[in-house]
């Protein structure tokens, strides 16, 4: 229920990586992309989803990711730098790194796209709730992935990759714990940003006007942090290696 296959969102990046012995690599890579979700995809099975469809809430965000990763080949692993044997033209291989990336939940308000992390739809930042700070749109990630090359020549390869990224933070989505008592607001907000903060915070009187959300109802759980993933397929140009004929 996590999971909304139907938001999947294309992504595209560019990589510079050096291999030591077609064995171990390291690589410096740029992703860019896009993240959605929304409660709405679960109202066929809304009977099973514990009140997740009736809350109502939906995101979308820009992901930028910055990533340094390891990856080890384990089919010429063990391959001695000498060896007058080419590399295998099929290679699978683990990876693993630290990344930094950046993102910014969203969501639409009569057809405007509303920034979410500045109206603190948790009490993040307020006196009231101590025990939730602002969260930061700028993160660590630790990516782990899996991937198979194919070499199509020489200087070419094609692969075929899925990264899963393990992050600190519960608030890519901007939604982790418990609903609010929405008077707060009046303490800090005015205007607009009051009325947005009003009316996306809870969502469930889109859809049931006569609800009534008490101050502590779950809106998120805290215990599970976020995650996102991607399937990649990549074209690599290899230099400075030259296959050898059998």
């Amino acid at each position: 229920k996590d999971l909304n296959l139907g938001k999947t969102q294309f992504a595209a990046g560019v990589s510079l990586g050096a291999i030591y012995n077609d064995a171990i690599g390291l690589r410096l890579e740029y992703t860019f992309g896009n993240l959605k979700g929304d409660d709405k995809v679960l109202r066929k099975v809304k009977a099973s989803t514990f009140g997740r469809y009736e809350r109502n809430l939906s995101f979308r965000t820009k992901i930028s990711e910055f990533v340094l990763a390891a990856e080890i080949h384990p089919l010429t692993f063990f391959r001695k730098s000498d060896d007058e044997t080419e590399p295998p033209r099929i290679s699978p291989y683990l990876l693993a790194g630290v990344g930094f990336f950046s993102f910014k939940p969203q969501a639409n308000l009569n057809g405007k796209w509303i920034d979410l992390q500045p109206l603190s739809t948790e009490g993040q930042g307020f006196t009231e709730y101590p025990d939730r700070k602002k969260y930061n749109l700028n993160q660590i990630n630790f990516p782990l992935g899996v991937g198979l090359r194919y070499e199509l020549s020489n200087t070419l390869n094609i692969r075929g990759e899925f990264v899963y990224r393990i992050l600190t933070t519960d608030y890519l989505d901007d939604v982790s714990t418990e609903f609010i008592d929405p008077s707060v607001y009046l303490n800090y907000f005015t205007g607009t940003k009051l009325n947005n903060a009003f009316l996306l915070n809870d969502r469930h009187y889109e859809l049931d006007p006569s609800h009534i959300t008490n101050a502590g109802d779950i809106r998120g759980n805290p215990k599970n942090k976020d995650s996102y993933f991607s399937i990649n397929v990549k074209i690599a140009y290899t230099f400075g290696r030259q296959r050898i004929k059998q």
